[in-house]
């Protein structure tokens, strides 16, 4: 018999190296500073130097080849994300709180999408189908990376109004990007005349499966939050349940939403709010918030090593106008846009301008790409690619670098704050 023989297993290789750059992107900040910025970057330049040292690693996971793979893989973590910042949300506030909401959603992405496919177009010279994909797959905030700007967990308050603000748009604009999505999708199959698609892409991909999202989301949170707190009323799950039911609904309410082709990405997000109303007080919302949040940590962590990993790969389709799009969307096109949808708000300066600046892109952006390219072949994928890994990562340096510096000021300001101003009659944030 052949005597067996030593060698090295990609695979094993791959573990390895996942390990080491969790590890040293959360512990080595801690040697150098006494308040370590987001490891988002690092997670991702961890990825970077594995594929340098061993480029075998990101064989197999090129997006460019495999789309299927980062679509699945983003998916997942965003409607885990989205259906736990539907829970965080402790108090639904006033009209006034949700009008921040609504500027943001009505104005700022529509202006982003417009601002960021006219430069892919103009620029970069991408088709219009590829130029309206990257401003829809770019115009989303994150909901995932921009956890440390948002409101806490269940029950612990701090629902000041800028936190408040981004976590409600970032969990409803990764849903209302859908549509535009779509739209990239019939520009790029049937052509930019709108006579061909615009019906059905009205009628279809925004009224109905924006609706659908939305009023199925509401009710299968309700029929949760039934099941979770009231029945059996003698022996109810909430009582001794294991955080884990919270991917029960997760998954329950994405799957039969995406079955009734409506948004689930929506559907997530009202589900979480609605099933959050069910006893609210209940300690059992902070189980399913926690268990929720550990696997999309552990999912996202492991995402941006390997997408770290991949933009070596991708480095051949980027040049100078894909960088003056990924800075020019952070740094200019974002806080502008931002600036232009809470105009009439009651936020000071300061206020609008922390919401305006801190648009974190990140997983969401790899969904949608992944999503479009499993159905559409695009002429501009490569660049694609490019230019949404480079945002994102230019996204967690820029933002990582300041966000727990702001997280702290809004904490410190929340507590000098009048009673009252977190219910919108001012912001706290002066």
């Amino acid at each position: 018999m052949e005597s067996a023989r030593f060698g090295f297993d990609n695979y094993h290789i791959l573990l390895a190296t996942l390990g080491a750059s969790l590890l040293l992107a959360y512990w080595l900040p801690r040697m150098f500073l006494r308040r370590p910025p987001a490891s988002t970057a690092l997670l991702m330049a961890c990825g970077m130097a594995s594929a340098a040292l061993s480029p075998q690693l990101a064989s197999g996971i090129d997006p460019t080849q495999n789309p299927e793979i980062w679509e699945v893989a983003a998916e997942i973590v965003v409607i885990v994300v989205l259906f736990a910042t539907g829970l965080r949300i402790d108090d639904l506030g006033n009209r006034r709180l949700w009008r921040l909401t609504i500027g943001l959603l009505a104005v700022t992405m529509p202006l982003t999408i417009a601002a960021v496919a006219a430069l892919g177009w103009g620029l970069a010279g991408m088709t219009i189908g590829g130029a309206i994909l990257l401003g829809a797959v770019l115009a989303p905030t994150d909901p995932v990376l921009a956890g440390d700007l948002q409101i806490g967990p269940p029950l612990e308050g701090r629902e000041h109004p800028v936190r408040f603000g981004l976590t409600t748009e970032a969990g409803l604009n990764d849903g209302l990007a859908f549509p535009f999505v779509y739209l990239a999708l019939h520009v790029a199959a049937q052509g930019a005349s709108p006579d061909v698609w615009l019906a059905e892409w009205l009628l279809w991909d925004v009224l109905y499966r924006v609706v659908a999202g939305a009023v199925l989301g509401a009710g299968i949170g309700w029929v949760l939050g039934r099941i979770l707190f009231a029945l059996p009323s003698w022996n109810t799950l909430a009582a001794s349940g294991p955080g884990v039911l919270a991917l029960a609904g997760v998954f329950l309410t994405y799957g039969l939403v995406e079955l009734a082709e409506g948004y689930g990405f929506i559907a997530a997000f009202v589900a979480g709010l609605v099933c959050r109303r069910a006893e609210s007080d209940h300690d059992f919302h902070r189980r399913l918030h926690g268990f929720a949040v550990s696997i999309e940590h552990a999912i996202t962590a492991i995402l941006l090593v390997l997408l770290g990993s991949v933009m070596p790969t991708l480095w051949p389709f980027l040049d100078w106008t894909h960088a003056v799009i990924g800075f020019g969307l952070i740094l200019v096109i974002r806080p502008l846009a931002g600036m232009l949808g809470l105009l009439g708000s009651d936020l000071t300066l300061r206020g609008r301008l922390v919401i305006s600046t801190y648009g974190v892109r990140g997983i969401g952006s790899l969904y949608y790409l992944g999503y479009a390219s499993t159905h559409v072949e695009f002429i501009d994928e490569g660049p694609l690619w490019a230019v949404v890994t480079f945002t994102v990562f230019a996204s967690t340096v820029l933002h990582g670098l300041t966000a727990t510096r702001m997280v702290e000021s809004l904490d410190r300001n929340q507590v000098r704050a009048p009673a009252g101003a977190s219910k919108g009659r001012g912001d706290p944030c002066d």
